[in-house]
């Protein structure tokens, strides 16, 4: 019979699979971080019940690590309140952004990825190599992990949430939807269409596919993609039945596919999320949307839905625009994933200035500290 854990117990225990293995006293000021008001000795009491349960094992030494029956419960409980833990941090932090893309200040949230000091220049370049695309800009932030932390050295980069703050701090109210594969194109949109929607030089019968859209200097009616395009999904996930969060889980799995990009082999595979918003605010949120994207980065497919399958009164049977974004934070995770420069990060770091953040070729790395 599977035991009965609360949210904290699986928080706990995700900790330990994240940083294991792992002491008590490294996993209170963990917890603490996490909102937590909790105590060591209730932290060890709580460990010895985990091992009791088979859920996890002592490194003689070292600390505590979960089990294989640990692996299983936390992969497999706790759906319903994850997600909704994961959703609460998602609209926390989209509430602290006061960041505005025509003037590039204010708060914006932030992802993080976890490096060793011989992994930072590695890191920078491919940063640099993303940024040489339609995909850049891509601001960073280098810091010294905190003590709690892994790894010597903390990246942050814009993530794609920051949006969802941008639109809400105007009055636009996005809902994000889904998350999910995007087969991509790096290819500058104004150079690929001509003004009747043909590709450059191209014929009639040369016409690209609805969802290769249209970019911001063409019919403000139609669709638009800025930093290159977004063919198709691959895959779409909506969060049901996922107890960790959707863009770490495609991160982790090995699904993205940046290198074909980086390595000009052909279309590649992003990780991004979806949104809709009123179509009513149409014209203001794609102007925030295209601002954004132009000031940090990433990719934007921005949709006006078709006018079609009118309902009896005369009203359209579509109320809402989507709106799918690739963050540069999103991008550049899985970027050091695939080259195993790190499997250390938060695609939810909390937020912080954009002054914080800097240009990749003025990046230098400091001295550690001895």
């Amino acid at each position: 019979m599977a035991p009965e854990l609360d949210r904290r117990t699986y928080d706990l225990l995700r900790l330990v699979d994240r940083h294991s293995p792992i002491g008590s006293i490294q996993l209170v000021e963990l917890m603490q971080l996490h909102g937590y008001e909790i105590k060591d000795r209730t932290i060890r009491l709580t460990l010895s019940e985990l091992d009791d349960l088979g859920l996890t094992e002592k490194v003689p030494g070292q600390g505590r690590r979960l089990t294989q029956r640990g692996r299983d419960e936390l992969e497999q409980g706790d759906v319903s309140s994850r997600l909704e833990q994961i959703r609460a941090r998602i609209a926390a932090l989209t509430s602290r952004v006061s960041y505005d893309p025509l003037e590039d200040t204010g708060a914006l949230v932030t992802s993080a990825a976890y490096l060793d000091e011989d992994d930072v220049d590695r890191a920078l370049d491919l940063a640099a190599s993303l940024e040489s695309l339609p995909l850049g800009p891509i601001p960073i932030a280098l810091e010294d992990s905190a003590e709690s932390e892994p790894g010597d050295l903390r990246l942050l980069i814009p993530s794609s949430i920051t949006l969802d703050g941008v639109l809400l701090a105007h009055g636009v109210n996005a809902d994000l939807a889904t998350a999910g594969l995007l087969e991509y194109e790096p290819v500058a949109m104004a150079e690929r269409f001509d003004g009747e929607g043909r590709g450059a030089g191209g014929s009639e019968s040369e016409k690209q596919p609805e969802s290769a859209g249209k970019n911001e200097t063409d019919d403000p009616d139609l669709d638009i993609q800025s930093g290159g395009r977004i063919v198709r999904y691959v895959d779409v996930i909506n969060g049901e039945g996922s107890s960790i969060d959707v863009i770490s889980l495609l991160i982790e799995s090995g699904r993205t596919d940046v290198r074909s990009v980086l390595e000009g082999d052909g279309p590649g595979l992003l990780v991004g999320d979806g949104r809709q918003f009123p179509i009513n605010r149409y014209e203001e949120a794609r102007d925030l949307a295209v601002a954004s994207r132009d000031a940090i980065g990433g990719v934007l497919d921005f949709r006006r839905p078709r006018e079609q399958d009118k309902l009896p009164n005369g009203s359209s049977a579509w109320a809402f625009g989507s709106l799918t974004y690739v963050g540069p934070g999103e991008l550049l995770l899985s970027a050091l994933s695939e080259y195993d420069v790190t499997n250390e990060w938060d695609t939810l770091y909390g937020t912080a200035e954009r002054s914080t953040f800097e240009p990749v070729e003025t990046v230098v790395p400091a001295p550690l500290d001895d």
